[in-house]
C-alpha cells in the first residue's frame, strides 16, 4: 500500500506539473491506472486513494477482477488487442474499449452489448507509425471506420488511441503524438462527440501531455514492474 500511495501521488503531481509546463489544464487529463497482471489488493489500494479508472489487457484475468470488484464504483477500460471470438465478455463487462481497429470487431461489440446497458465507449486504435508489430488502422483510414462505428447502436465513438514507438528524445517522441492530436481535431469536424485522445504511458507521458493527450495509460509508474509468469490471457 505504501509504495502505491507514494507512486500514485507522484504520478498525479507529475501530470499537474507537466500540464502547467505545456500550458494545459491538469483537469483535462484523466489518469487510467493500468492494472494488468496486478493483484486485487493493488487495485483496492489505488481505489482507496481515489483512483476510479482501471485498464486491463487480458480477458480472463480481467473477468475475475471485474466480478470480484463489481460492488466498487470502477470504470473498466479494455486496452488490449481484441480477438473476434472474445468480444462477448468484453462487450458485457467493460465501460470503455480502446482498441477497436476493424469493423467486424465493432459490429460484434455493438450486437453483444446488452440492450439495458449504456452504449459502450470506444476508441479507434491508430498505428500512427505503421509498425508491423502493432495493431491499428492508418491515419488515412480513421474517417471511414469512424463513420461505420458511429452508426452502430450500442457503441459510442469517443476518439482515438495510439501506442507510438519509443524514441530517444522528447522532440522525436512528440512527433507521432502531434499527428494523433491533429487526427483527433480532424475527426471532431464530423464527430462532435469525440473528446478523448488515449496516448502516453509511464515512459512517454510528458510528450503525450505536450501534444494533447486527454487520457494517460499509466501502469509501471503506479504499480511497479510486472510479473508475467503466471498470466492467463
Amino acid at each position: 500500500m505504501h509504495n502505491i500511495e507514494k507512486n500514485l501521488s507522484a504520478v498525479r503531481q507529475h501530470i499537474v506539473e507537466a500540464a502547467r509546463r505545456y500550458q494545459r489544464k491538469p483537469e483535462q487529463i484523466k489518469l487510467l491506472a493500468v492494472s494488468k497482471t496486478k493483484p486485487l489488493q493493488d487495485i483496492l489500494s489505488a481505489y482507496a486513494l481515489g483512483q476510479r479508472d482501471f485498464g486491463e489487457n487480458y480477458l480472463q484475468e480481467a473477468e475475475q477482477k471485474i466480478l470480484a470488484l463489481q460492488h466498487k464504483h470502477i470504470t473498466w477500460h479494455y486496452i488490449g488487442p481484441i480477438q473476434s471470438n472474445k468480444t462477448r465478455p468484453i462487450a458485457a463487462l467493460f465501460d470503455w474499449v480502446h482498441s477497436v481497429d476493424r469493423l467486424k470487431v465493432a459490429q460484434r461489440l455493438s450486437a453483444q452489448r446488452l440492450p439495458e446497458q449504456a452504449p459502450l465507449n470506444v476508441l479507434l486504435q491508430v498505428n500512427v507509425e505503421h509498425e508491423a508489430s502493432k495493431s491499428g488502422i492508418h491515419l488515412d483510414e480513421i474517417s471511414h471506420l469512424a463513420e461505420q462505428v458511429e452508426a452502430l447502436p450500442q457503441l459510442r465513438l469517443r476518439g482515438l488511441m495510439a501506442i507510438p514507438a519509443r524514441h530517444h528524445n522528447e522532440q522525436a517522441q512528440r512527433k507521432p503524438f502531434a499527428l494523433m492530436h491533429q487526427a483527433l481535431l480532424d475527426l471532431q469536424q464530423n464527430h462532435t462527440g469525440c473528446d478523448t485522445l488515449s496516448m502516453g504511458m509511464s515512459g512517454d507521458m510528458d510528450a503525450a501531455i505536450a501534444e494533447g493527450s486527454t487520457l494517460l495509460r499509466i501502469g509501471t509508474a503506479i504499480f511497479g514492474a510486472r510479473d508475467y509468469s503466471n498470466l492467463n490471457p
